[in-house]
């Protein structure tokens, strides 16, 4: 692969980048003026563009070395923070808004969050957008053993496994981002009388949530995990049960929902949940095709815009993954295209809008799957492999991986090479890579914050 120039981070002194080599806190911040509204100028009848601004967005990159993420400014590649985290491991993700970046720490029952500095308000008539450095955030969440953090339309659900050793039961906290912001102390809660390996999709003032029943009723061979799916309503700040879904769904583990469809992996195929007319829910089962062969879904994924969910099937013992499109009216699916034994996936996910589907593996391949309708039906395509590295992998350090986030207001995706310790910038109009992003760290992994491209009425 033939790489760009680096960017140049001109912005970054050498004392800077030493200071941050050595985990000081201090970096350098690019402070930016928050857009702020001159109400004797405010006229309702201006366009939105007077209130909105154009920025390609923000990275949170987690350290595999230390307890640091650092925070970038995408327009132009300069390091705008690093904070120092509470605690040595952690995951990081986005909220449901992407303005935060979540932080999770599993074994020490923590859930922290980073401003990354840039949101949207709906002013009614107008979209009203700010812009300001980076903060670390003195909202969290605090529960046994979070897990599964789950975005959707504006909300992002937490669930608490709990832990047996304990007695602690598992739980579900679920807040915007707006309540991050305002440091809610009122949480929506759901809490569970047992502990248990369960996931919970947010829905408006629903939450679709894992039920773990009796070891002597349950359908699960692992006993800790979920094989039922209870629809919850909020009342105040607490969600109470109002429907335990008729189909069972045996060692439940991983969801996602769309506009139209919520789907749970089985072990003998997918729950597919939707709400009818009223307040209740449907529910149905797409048992596995034949070619998984006792291979079950684990994962899945998907994407508002995008009627197609896209399964991974896999199981301990068993070489490689299988990908199946899941189309709730019309059933399951392999996929044509397959990953290669020799290049197992590190990670999955949709890009912008829904029109790509990208498969990273440890070769260091960004596999681009295309959606195209055929008869009415979508099918998935590779379009193309992006070769993202030129190192020998050999060096990879140990326990560290490639990873990737797509952007959510363009056509870019974001790559992170512990080995040459840089981030690419990839463009999927073009399928070329179009930036490079020089850090002196190993990121374990990256999420991308920002504002989301989205459609304004002003009636």
């Amino acid at each position: 692969m033939s790489k760009l120039p680096k960017m140049n981070m001109l912005a970054l002194t050498i004392a800077s980048l030493m200071l941050y080599g050595c985990g000081d806190a201090t970096t350098k911040i690019i402070e930016k003026d928050p857009i702020v509204e001159d109400e004797d100028e405010h006229d309702h009848d201006d366009d939105d563009d007077e209130y909105t601004i154009e920025s390609m967005g923000r990275l949170a990159v987690l350290s595999a070395e230390t307890n640091e993420t650092a925070v970038f400014d995408l327009d132009d590649s300069e390091l705008l923070d690093t904070f120092t985290l509470i605690h040595d491991t952690n995951s990081l993700t986005a909220s449901a808004d992407y303005r935060f970046a979540v932080i999770t720490s599993r074994s020490n029952d923590y859930v922290g969050f980073i401003d990354g500095g840039l949101w949207r308000e709906d002013h009614v008539e107008h979209l009203h957008d700010f812009q300001q450095s980076p903060t670390m955030s003195s909202f969290e969440l605090s529960g046994s053993r979070p897990t599964h953090v789950i975005k959707h339309d504006g909300q992002t659900a937490v669930f608490f496994d709990g832990d047996a050793e304990t007695s602690i039961a598992a739980s579900v906290q679920v807040v915007t981002d707006t309540d991050i912001s305002s440091n809610i102390t009122d949480i929506a809660t759901l809490e569970y009388t047992t502990n248990m390996h369960g996931v919970a999709e947010p829905n408006s003032d629903h939450l679709l949530s894992t039920i773990r029943r009796d070891d002597t009723e349950t359908t699960s061979a692992t006993t800790i995990l979920p094989d039922q799916v209870g629809v919850y309503h909020l009342h105040d700040d607490e969600y109470e049960q109002e429907q335990v879904l008729n189909v069972t769904c045996p060692d439940l583990h991983g969801a996602a929902q769309n506009e139209d469809y919520t789907v749970f992996g089985c072990s003998d195929g997918v729950l597919v949940a939707s709400q009818g007319d009223g307040e209740e829910y449907n529910a149905s089962k797409i048992i596995n095709v034949d070619e998984l062969d006792g291979v079950r879904i684990g994962n899945i994924y998907s994407h508002e815009e995008n009627e197609s969910f896209i399964g991974v099937a896999s199981a301990y013992g068993v070489e490689g993954v299988t990908l199946v499109n899941i189309t709730p009216e019309s059933g399951m699916e392999i996929l044509e295209w397959q990953p290669e034994i020799e290049a197992p996936p590190i990670s999955y996910g949709f890009a912008y809008e829904g029109e790509h589907f990208l498969v990273l593996d440890e070769l260091g391949f960004l596999n681009v799957l295309s959606a195209h309708d055929h008869d009415g039906e979508i099918e998935w395509e590779l379009e193309t492999s992006i070769d993202i590295s030129d190192e020998d992998l050999s060096t990879m350090p140990e326990g560290m991986s490639f990873s990737f986030v797509a952007a959510q207001n363009g056509h870019y995706v974001y790559v992170s090479d512990p080995i040459a310790q840089h981030i690419l910038q990839i463009d999927l109009e073009t399928m070329t890579i179009t930036g490079d992003i020089e850090i002196d760290f190993s990121p374990a992994s990256l999420t991308w914050l920002g504002i989301v491209e989205e459609e304004h009425d002003h009636e």
